[in-house]
Parts: structure tokens; C-alpha cells; sequence
């Protein structure tokens, strides 16, 4: 069949999705199902911007495991709050900065002042000569501003806490600016913030608002929520609800990860596309679920915010580790099979220093496992490992990753498999 008739024929079938980005993890939905508790205690702590801006600076510690709606209510709530404000004459942002990605206070300062418009140089700036910029030109705008710092516990391991006395504590340091910045601090657990002096961990926790997990009626609403704004009406039934949900429910022997629970209906009906079918089945969801479990849906979180060469790194280690079929491999491997990716979506490889950063990085982000060698290795190396998750789904994912960041430019999998259809 010729080439263009092979493509045509995709194009032309047909879909179950009417809007497969509904389903994707960084989409915000017009309402939240079983989250009103926290919305309502969001408002009523941030009230005091909209009755008296600039009175006080709010901090609000948002707690709860993977999955729990936490990212999405604080991206919701600051939409609709900051659209309230200004409704009212107040010009509030919201902002939102991922400690993945902004691991510094300067990167994070820096992120902080770029989404809120402020010009600032490139290079030649410590963070508190940018932060101090930052309340003089929130002054100047009269602007006011709530910042979320989602994946709050990893700001707390590579900034430490001095870094994050500075944020909490910042009209202690500068009490003659009017009090504009207010933030959302977005953290797993609060083990984290035992590492912090006992005065920062204390005011941390003044206003907590707990995420506990769905149980499988609470994800059986977010993923009908979620049904209605994805897929064609008649391709997912109710039976396909209830036995994802309960899958997932905390009740039912799940984690209640409603990240989980909506990526499973993702890649159904993906399976269902694939095949050509009308609707989802049973044994979609089963292949689905295969594919899903915790560990990959904390590797997906995490590989949206690596840095690209970060990322292009863990490819090559997945794509080694696979053809090896080893449990381990030498650094030096990986390092050469990271150059020939380079190479082959057009960017520079960094030096050796730069790639022995990057696999530490991902070391202390849980990613890959990094030990010297020892007994039945010639001399002494870095190997690497990675343990979490099946490997050929692990590059499904990173691929699809790179798709976004990379545009057009295409990366093809291991024995020439065709990755282009997973490519956006």
C-alpha cells in the first residue's frame, strides 16, 4: 500500500476521543469533584486579599500522596480566585513553579519573576537582588501576587533551609513593602519539613489543608467528570467507570490515585484507537492497567520537568539497559548511546563533567540507581541501573515526552519501532 493511502487511512478512522488533552495530567477541569472541602478553605484563608490586599502575606500548606488533586486544586483555585479579584478592581496573579524543574531559590525567584512580567537580565543577579527588584516592580504595577510552589519537599532538599526561610520569611526582611506576594506551598508529606528550623517548620504548618486518597465512588465521579469532556458519547460505558475506579479506590485495595485512575482510561482508549474499535472495552482497561502503576505515574510527574539533556540522558540509559539486557551498565555506555541521540534530534551533547551531572540529578530524584563497580568489573567505574517499571514502557514515556519538548523532531525507538503516532 502506498505511503500516503497508509497515512490517509489513520487520519480517516475513526475516534473515540473528542478531546484526548481532557485526560492529559496538566489539564485543569471546570470543576473537582470531592475537592469543594479545599476550595472552600482556600477561600476563606486568602479571603483577606480581596477585603484588605496588602494587610497581610498568606501562606498555605497544601499535604497529600500522589494523586490527590492537590497540583490541580491549586491551579483551579488560582484561576478562578485571581479572575474574582480583578473582577473587583484587584490585579492578582497566579503563578505556578514546579521545585522539579526550579530546584534553586534563584531558579525559582527567577521563574517567579518572569511569569509575572518583570524584566530582569540574563545573567549578573543574585536571587535577592532579583527578589528585591520583584517587590519594587509588583509596588510599581500595584500587582499582587499568589505563588504556588508545587513539589514543595524537593525545594527543601536542594535549596535547604535557608532558602526557604528567605520565602517564608520575606516581609520580616523587608517590612516597608506592601505585603503583595502570598503563597500555596504543595507538598507530599510534611516529613520534609523536619529538615527546616523549628520557627520556619512551625509557621509552615499554621495553615495546613489536607489531600486524602479517593475512594472508588469519589474516582467514579472524576473519571465520568472527565468522560464527558474526552470522549464521544457511547464509547465509554459505566461498566468501564466502575472497574477502573475500582481498581484504584482506596476502599477497594487501591492507592486512590486519581492520576493513575484517569491515566488508565487515557491509554484505553488509546488501545481502542489502535485497534480501530468503537468503544472501550474490558480488555482494554486490562491492557491499560498493565501498563500503570504508582511507581510510573510518579516517573511521569517527574519527567515533565527535567531539563531536556536530563531527559535525552535517561533515554540513552533505558535504551542501553534494554539492548544489554543487564541489570547494570557502565556510565561510559550510556554517556556514547546519549551522544548518538543527540546527534540524531540535532542538539550539542554536553561534556563529560555536564553528563555525570545530570546522572546524579537523576540519582537524587529517584530516577536511576548510580553506585561505583565493584567485583566482576575491570577497574572502577560508574554504573547505572534503573529498577522502577517495565523499561519499554519507561521509553514509551520518555518519547512521548520528548515529542512535546522536541516539536517535529523525531526519536525512534529500539529495532526501528515507529514512535511517530505517540509524538504531539
Amino acid at each position: 500500500m502506498r505511503t500516503r493511502d497508509l497515512i490517509e487511512g489513520v487520519l480517516n478512522r475513526a475516534s473515540v476521543f473528542k478531546s484526548k488533552e481532557k485526560l492529559y495530567p496538566e489539564y485543569v477541569p471546570p470543576e473537582l469533584p470531592h475537592r469543594e472541602r479545599q476550595l472552600k478553605e482556600l477561600a476563606l484563608l486568602f479571603r483577606p486579599l480581596l477585603t484588605e490586599p496588602g494587610q497581610i502575606s498568606q501562606r498555605v500548606l497544601l499535604v497529600g500522596g500522589i494523586g490527590t488533586g492537590k497540583t490541580v486544586t491549586a491551579r483551579a483555585f488560582g484561576r478562578e480566585f485571581s479572575s474574582l479579584a480583578r473582577s473587583r478592581g484587584i490585579n492578582l496573579e497566579y503563578i505556578h513553579v514546579n521545585c522539579h524543574r526550579d530546584r534553586t531559590l534563584y531558579m525559582v525567584v527567577s521563574s517567579i519573576a518572569k511569569q509575572v512580567g518583570m524584566p530582569i537580565p540574563t545573567r549578573g543577579l543574585s536571587a535577592q537582588e532579583i527578589y528585591l527588584g520583584l517587590l519594587e516592580y509588583l509596588e510599581d504595577e500595584n500587582k499582587y501576587v499568589i505563588i504556588a510552589l508545587d513539589e514543595f519537599d524537593y525545594f527543601i532538599d536542594f535549596a535547604g533551609s535557608d532558602a526557604v526561610y528567605f520565602l517564608v520569611r520575606t516581609y520580616d526582611e523587608y517590612p516597608e513593602y506592601t505585603k503583595r506576594l502570598n503563597f500555596i506551598f504543595i507538598a507530599r508529606n510534611t516529613i520534609s519539613l523536619s529538615k527546616l528550623d523549628p520557627a520556619t517548620e512551625s509557621y509552615l504548618l499554621r495553615n495546613i489543608i489536607r489531600f486524602e486518597p479517593y475512594t472508588a465512588k469519589e474516582l467514579y465521579d472524576i473519571l465520568d467528570s472527565r468522560r464527558n469532556l474526552a470522549f464521544y458519547e457511547g464509547t465509554v460505558s459505566d461498566e468501564i467507570l466502575n472497574y477502573i475506579a475500582e481498581i484504584e479506590g482506596r476502599d477497594t485495595g487501591g492507592k486512590g490515585n486519581a492520576r493513575v485512575a484517569i491515566e488508565i482510561l487515557l491509554l484505553a482508549g488509546e488501545a481502542a484507537d489502535s485497534e480501530g474499535a468503537p468503544r472501550v472495552t474490558l480488555e482494554h482497561i486490562r491492557k491499560a492497567h498493565v501498563m500503570v502503576n504508582p511507581e510510573i505515574a510518579i516517573l511521569y510527574d517527574t519527567l515533565v520537568y527535567l531539563q531536556l539533556h536530563e531527559i535525552l540522558f535517561l533515554l540513552a540509559a533505558v535504551r542501553v539497559l534494554r539492548r544489554k539486557q543487564q541489570p547494570y551498565v557502565r556510565i561510559g555506555e550510556v554517556e556514547e548511546e546519549y551522544r548518538s541521540i543527540c546527534e540524531e534530534v540535532g542538539e550539542k551533547p554536553r561534556r563529560h563533567t555536564q553528563v555525570y551531572e545530570y546522572a546524579m540529578n537523576l540519582k537524587k530524584l529517584g530516577l536511576i540507581e548510580a553506585k561505583t563497580s565493584g567485583k566482576g568489573y575491570r577497574g572502577k567505574s560508574t554504573l547505572i541501573g534503573i529498577n522502577a517499571g517495565p523499561l519499554e514502557f519507561l521509553e514509551l514515556k520518555i518519547i512521548d515526552i520528548l515529542g512535546r519538548k522536541l516539536g517535529e523532531k523525531i526519536v525512534k525507538g529500539e529495532n526501528n519501532v515507529d514512535r511517530t503516532s505517540i509524538l504531539k
